[in-house]
């Protein structure tokens, strides 16, 4: 039997415009570098790079899993009101198969078609109509979940975790830590952990990969100031903080989940 390999679930190309910094040939090549058989792709809100993933993953010999970060509206996708629409929710979803594949090419084309508002937005409503084939992380600090935790909102989060079991069930929906060494990171992982243990839910460690390597870290906040209209120099600019949201080793994952084998 071969042992688990890890293998990335949650990884930002080029194609998360002015955020992610990934180019796709080169994220192959260092995945099959790293003895992993199979990456993900998913970019916020599109699927612009899953294509030339798909061509480049099997030129490789490596299992190329299509998925995207979609953003999730607050209220209904339709509604496109000041600042409570503006903020939408990070969710990550894979396919599974063609099924799940053409349901997350839907939902990505509604996003952009009628929840466009400042960013391309679904709704619950739509994810409980084209789920089928999918699979759910509940993504990153951006995520519903993770921002209820970071409220103290357990009450919220628990109806979340409920909301997302009814659409998905246990067996596809699967409860998301990262290790960006950010203090709100670490109270999340605890509470998922518990959660995770409360519902019968599987947890899954990801990396939230914007960059390839630990030394890029520079030049994708050069890229953010870039998206954000700031300078470097700005105190309040949008900044990642830490250096690790790079494509990491196995062993570098096992060595910040040690308990998770």
């Amino acid at each position: 039997v071969n042992k688990m390999s890890f293998v990335h679930l949650h990884v930002h190309t080029e194609y998360s415009l002015l955020d992610g910094q990934i180019r796709i040939k080169e994220l192959v090549e260092k995945v099959k570098k790293l003895s992993m058989n199979a990456v993900a792709i998913t970019d916020h809100g599109n699927m612009f790079g899953v294509i030339e993933l798909y061509k480049e993953c099997k030129k490789q010999n490596i299992k190329p899993i299509l998925g995207c970060e979609v953003y999730v509206a607050p209220r209904s996708r339709l509604e496109k009101q000041g600042k409570i629409d503006s903020e939408p929710n990070h969710l990550v979803l894979l396919a599974m198969n063609n099924i799940g594949y053409k349901n997350l090419i839907k939902l990505c084309s509604i996003g952009y078609t009628e929840g466009f508002y400042y960013k391309p937005r679904i709704d619950m409503e739509v994810l409980k109509k084209y789920n089928e084939g999918l699979i759910c992380l509940s993504a990153c600090l951006a995520g519903k979940l993770a921002r209820q935790i970071v409220m103290s909102n357990l009450t919220g989060a628990k109806e979340t975790i409920e909301e997302f079991i009814d659409i998905f069930g246990k067996d596809r929906y699967y409860l998301e830590i990262q290790d960006n060494k950010l203090r709100e990171q670490l109270l999340v992982n605890q509470n998922i952990i518990a959660l995770a243990k409360e519902y019968g839910l599987n947890v899954v460690a990801t990396n939230d990969c914007h960059y390839l390597d630990k030394s890029d870290y520079d030049s994708h906040e050069v890229l953010l100031c870039i998206g954000t209209r700031k300078t470097l120099n700005e105190e309040d600019r949008m900044s990642f903080k830490t250096n690790e949201f790079y494509v990491k080793s196995e062993e570098e994952m096992l060595q910040a989940f040690p308990n998770f084998k």
